[in-house]
């Protein structure tokens, strides 16, 4: 995909958080989110409902995924706080129908977090926070490890206490949510039937299922009957789940994959409206595969630019660092935030 390089560790230095601050702020919102909502209020916010403002949370939560990619972190500061609103007006509207309040969002979410942990909070508050799955919280600094706990624990939570004689039992394949993005879920159902044995054993064993699917594709597509729509669709479907399963086990999440083409498409054919000699639609089809190549060997040419750029930056950072860790004297070690800003921030899930 081609994004931003991202910072090196020398360029930044953490920020702390202030807890006392941030929950000031918190009920603050709060507060202005039950002021809008409430008699006297914001007309628009008061008639809102939770089918007419669902729409709007998909497309904060890709806002916010194309402030990242853009690494544009004071829009993504702004964009996280449009996301938190859709939170705070559900909880909101929750409240005023009486279902829950956010004081029950967020304490499911800390009894979710200590019961997930085990090997962070301890057994006795994962436990006491609802695990009933028996772990080993030694994880050993395993991130493996952690994650096979993790759905070890999540399955236990949705296990029927009242599951007796007769009640069918779920599948594994349940716990996929039909929420998804689409291609997410192709990704989680591959990796669900994995864990039973169903998958293909290598990636290599894809590309002939993505010929299989493609020729069956075609001959639905070549019928030519519009009645065959819905297997034209089914087969498409097909080929695209077949690609996401390829791209999961390359290790390539297929959404971001697709964005990062999504991005390409973007820029080489802005690359080649800048090139144009006159508006792309009066052009033949000669020109504008001359016009599509020659936007690809730009955009390359400008990406190594700023690759190369980008490399001579950090090397100045690490050889400056170098350079006052050698002028301590007695070989001390320097001041905190010069050689130890390279310490990232641990891993979290």
């Amino acid at each position: 995909m081609d994004l931003p390089p991202e910072s090196t560790p020398t360029q930044v230095s953490a920020t702390p958080t202030d807890p006392l601050r941030a929950a000031a702020l918190f009920e603050q919102s709060v507060s202005i989110m039950a002021r809008l909502r409430a008699p006297g209020g914001c007309p628009w916010d008061r008639e809102q409902s939770f089918d007419t403002i669902r729409k709007y949370t998909l497309e904060e939560a890709y806002e916010v995924f194309d402030a990242i990619e853009r690494r544009d972190f004071p829009h993504l500061a702004e964009e996280l706080g449009d996301l938190l609103l859709q939170v705070l007006f559900y909880a909101e509207m929750a409240a005023n129908e009486g279902h829950f309040t956010i004081a029950d969002v967020l304490d499911r979410l800390n009894r979710k977090l200590i019961r997930r942990h085990p090997h962070v909070f301890g057994e006795e508050a994962s436990r006491a926070a609802g695990n009933q799955a028996d772990v080993d919280a030694d994880v050993e600094g395993s991130a493996t490890a952690v994650l096979r706990n993790w759905e070890e624990i999540k399955a236990a939570e949705k296990k029927s206490p009242a599951g007796g004689a007769g009640t069918q039992s779920p599948s594994r394949l349940d716990t996929v949510q039909r929420a998804l993005p689409a291609l997410a879920e192709a990704a989680k159902l591959g990796g669900k039937a994995q864990k039973a044995g169903f998958d293909w054993p290598h990636w290599r064993d894809l590309l002939p299922k993505l010929v299989e699917e493609t020729a069956e594709l075609e001959a639905e597509a070549a019928s030519g009957d519009p009645a065959r729509k819905p297997a034209i669709e089914a087969e498409l479907g097909d080929l695209l789940f077949t690609a996401v399963n390829l791209g999961r086990h390359l290790g390539a999440d297929a959404e971001m994959a697709l964005r990062g083409c999504n991005l390409r498409f973007r820029q080489r054919f802005r690359q080649m409206e800048l090139d144009a000699r006159a508006p792309l639609e009066d052009l033949a089809p000669e020109e504008l595969e001359a016009l599509w190549a020659q936007a690809k060997r730009t955009l390359a040419g400008k990406h190594i630019s700023e690759a190369k750029a980008q490399s001579d930056v950090s090397a100045i950072n690490v050889g400056a660092e170098a350079s006052t860790y050698l002028s301590v004297p007695d070989g001390s070690a320097p001041e905190a935030g010069v050689a130890d800003r390279g310490a990232g921030p641990e891993a979290q899930l």
